[in-house]
């Protein structure tokens, strides 16, 4: 009886603690079970009344607050005081920026994954389709990306389209002449876009973006609004953001661009304003811009507005052609041809009222600038990499086809295969985190967290695919001039890895440092806390804490057991991976919590951790959106090997990054008993394997379903022009001649015709009756277009040394 009272409670402390309930709940079960091991071991009345009353007193001490906040919280609240480090106002604001969505439920350790399914993404409108389908393809056709190059310029005509069509003003409202896009529609246009002209789109995305026009809707003053919203819809004015400067460029919040608060002229009358110099750098747009949105930090020495002095960081908007403003040097970033320049600006008077917001909006910068980044970094240049990656897809699909060495199409070697694998995988995953991120904004949220992750995980995409494209086309990816559409991606690539947050900085500070804080289901409220000397709440909320470690370390351990087995995730075909990253869920969770419980505030000093939990995050992400994706497509049998290769990397990511941090967790006695509880049989998870790579590589060939699927969302040019359009048509006559070049093989393999000369192979088959007259001239048809598409640009001399870019 004993025994088995033993083993009921130990059962059902298990249940409680895995299964999420209170303090209370398995407390009790614990002290059952406590309580029948000392019945049985006990023989005395005395020791066995002793023992109970020991677990009396631990359940009071531990379970009745108003004893436990005096003897164990306050204690714990001053520890943990001076082992938090010091938020500044800055910081304090970053963190806060935005709102927490299914980055919440990744680090919960138990994602509601049906919440995520149930999901609907908001679909392309009818006129956004209409747009797509009318002026972004208009667009598209009109531009020559190779000519623009060496022009340094966009063509005139190209700017007249973008403004007559209100491409600014794709995130203005109807009511004030834009288009008023959804975020996937607006990354839409720019995934299109980008895929023709990498400079086009960064001269559209900025103003649809992090700038003015975001600025103005969400905190601008009615007059503002009116004013320069319906201006810059239809591109009267040309908007640039100036925040970059020398000295503050990843730490964007130590400005020393300066605006003092004084009395001054402007149009004739004197009133309050601001004297503003600053120096800034990288600015998207300057050299053509009309308006220039800044950022600076403001001071009122004399106290004319009434406040403090310090009056924080400021935004406000400058008319171009403002006395001491210098604007219009160009910076040539990599060759590409966007307008890129630095500002500068010395005693440069405005009134008060230039001040985005008005008075209202002084001191109110920091805190625009970090709740707008969240949904504008969600879109351009997420959009602008999955743009890359498909156009890789498309491109080196059809040329590993039609490409041949040792009589048989390059695709078909295992190491291009192997590349290809990968450009197809990252296309489906990539896509996938695009369509799912623009889905949370255009709920509603300001994934502050998620955007990070998806603009710095798909630019790392994005560079990693070209870079196998590039060596996919080997030679031809290397002579520039107008067939080559692949060199001019490469170029830019790094330019995507830096801008809006350079990627080392966004991976190893923000990603993980604004998460831990952010989307942690405690350490926010036991931070205010802290701060708010609240002991109540740190009591309420430590308790709930150490329960949610508790739980998480049992989890961790019981779903490495079963391989995921006890999570009950959603059934069908790809229900192992559910299973697996609510696995990785809960020992990302524990693992979080045993960093900063064990690190604190040296977290911030330890980058190489912080990064590798972010790599944890960012791929449990990027799973589920694929995941996300096939369900939404209706679970296709033909993505499977898509969704597969796609999970299987970013678990295989996830499980190396766990690792990395328990291998250099500088607290080593909890780093071993970590790797216990999270991979007791071991880190068994690995890469997508060989024969599924191959499956995946083969969608891409042939001009296969899979590979129009992959690359729906780039312009495909007309089959008469150079560089993709030529290389369609080849593709499909040589697709088309597939069988009559099959009888010419067996031919030969059969002895009935010589292999060589190779020449005219063709016209021997015919002699032979082995082809008929339509099959050669079939033949010879694809075999033209064939040599035609795998040629190089070459340029006459006199032409050569002009070449630019």
């Amino acid at each position: 009886m004993t025994q088995t009272l033993l083993v009921a409670a130990a059962l059902a402390f298990v249940l409680l603690l895995y299964s999420g309930y209170g303090y209370w709940a398995w407390t009790a079960a614990a002290a059952l079970g406590l309580a029948a091991w000392a019945w049985a071991g006990v023989d005395s009345p005395i020791a066995f009344a002793a023992t109970l009353a020991a677990l009396l007193a631990l359940a009071v001490l531990f379970g009745v607050p108003v004893v436990r906040r005096p003897l164990i919280s306050a204690p714990a609240m001053r520890r943990a005081r001076a082992f938090l480090p010091r938020l500044g106002d800055t910081e304090r604001i970053a963190l806060e920026a935005g709102t927490v969505w299914w980055d919440g439920d990744l680090f919960s350790g138990a994602p509601d994954w049906r919440k995520l399914l149930e999901f609907r993404p908001k679909p392309l409108s009818e006129r956004e389709r209409a747009f797509l389908d009318g002026p972004a393809e208009a667009l598209c056709r009109m531009i020559d990306d190779w000519q623009i190059t060496q022009d340094r310029e966009l063509p005139q005509q190209v700017w007249d389209h973008l403004k007559r069509e209100r491409f600014f003003g794709m995130i203005i409202p109807e009511e004030y002449g834009g288009l008023g896009f959804s975020a996937i529609g607006h990354s839409a246009v720019v995934t299109k876009v980008a895929s023709r002209s990498i400079p086009v789109a960064c001269t559209l995305m900025v103003p649809n973006s992090l700038g003015p026009a975001e600025l103005l809707l969400h905190y601008g003053t009615d007059e503002q609004r009116d004013y320069y919203l319906p201006r810059l819809a239809i591109g009267e004015e040309i908007p640039c953001f100036a925040l970059t400067e020398p000295h503050a460029g990843s730490d964007a919040a130590s400005v020393r661009s300066t605006g003092v608060v004084c009395r001054g002229t402007y149009d004739g009358k004197e009133v309050i304003g601001i004297r503003l110099n600053w120096s800034k750098r990288y600015i998207t747009l300057a050299p053509v811009a009309t308006v220039i949105g800044l950022a600076f930090r403001m001071y009122d020495p004399d106290g004319l507005l009434g406040g403090e002095k310090d009056l924080g960081i400021t935004c406000a908007l400058i008319p171009r052609a403002t006395p001491g403003v210098t604007i219009g040097e160009r910076h040539d970033p990599m060759g590409v041809v966007f307008p890129n320049g630095p500002i500068t600006g010395t005693d440069v008077f405005v009134p008060l009222d230039f001040v985005i917001g008005g008075r209202s909006g002084v001191g109110q910068g920091w805190r625009m600038l970090m709740e707008c980044l969240a949904a504008g970094r969600s879109i351009s240049l997420p959009a602008l990499s999955v743009a890359a990656v498909e156009l890789a897809a498309r491109f080196t699909g059809a040329y590993a086809s039609i490409r041949e060495q040792f009589n048989m199409p390059i695709g078909r070697f295992e190491g291009i295969e192997e590349a290809l694998a990968r450009i197809a995988g990252h296309a489906y995953l990539m896509n996938a985190t695009r369509v799912l991120t623009c889905g949370a904004v255009d709920a509603g949220e300001k994934p502050a967290v998620l955007s990070g992750v998806a603009k710095a995980y798909l630019t790392d995409g994005m560079r990693a695919c070209i870079t196998d494209a590039m060596d996919i086309v080997a030679g031809a990816g290397i002579c520039r001039g107008p067939r080559n559409v692949l060199s001019r991606i490469y170029v830019a690539a790094p330019i995507a890895i830096t801008v809006e947050g350079a990627n080392i900085l966004t991976r190893s500070l923000i990603v993980f440092g604004q998460g831990s804080i952010r989307c942690h289901p405690f350490v926010r409220d036991e931070i205010r806390a802290i701060q708010e000397n609240d002991s109540a709440l740190f009591d309420k909320v430590l308790f709930k804490h150490l329960g949610f470690v508790g739980r998480n370390a049992l989890r961790s351990l019981l779903l490495a057991l079963s391989g995921g087995r006890l999570a009950g995730e959603p059934g069908g075909q790809p229900a192992h991976y559910f299973r697996s990253l609510t696995r990785f869920s809960a020992a990302f969770a524990l693992v979080t919590d045993a960093t900063l419980a064990t690190l604190g505030g040296a977290l911030k000093r330890r980058e190489k951790i912080s990064g590798r939990l972010a790599d944890a995050l960012a791929w449990m992400y990027l799973a589920s959106a694929a995941l996300k994706r096939f369900h939404d497509d209706g679970r296709p049998a033909a993505d499977l090997p898509l969704l597969r290769w796609s999970c299987d990397l970013a678990l295989w990511k996830i499980q190396q990054a766990l690792v990395g941090v328990l291998d250099n967790l500088p607290n080593r006695p909890v780093a071993m008993m970590l790797r216990a509880l999270i991979f007791p049989l071991g880190a068994r998870q690995r890469p997508p394997s060989d024969a599924l790579g191959a499956k995946v590589a083969r969608g891409l060939l042939d001009g296969g379903d899979t590979r129009r699927r992959l690359s729906q969302d780039i312009f495909v040019p007309e089959t008469t022009e150079d560089g993709l359009g030529r290389l369609e048509a080849a593709l499909d006559l040589v697709v088309a001649s597939q069988e009559i070049r099959r009888k010419v093989r067996d031919a030969v393999r059969q002895g009935r015709l010589d292999a060589e000369p190779a020449a005219n192979l063709t016209e021997r088959a015919l002699a032979l009756g082995i082809i008929d007259a339509d099959e050669r001239r079939r033949l010879d048809e694809a075999a033209r277009a064939q040599d035609a598409v795998i040629q190089v640009d070459a340029f006459p001399a006199a032409r050569y040394v002009l070449l630019k870019g």
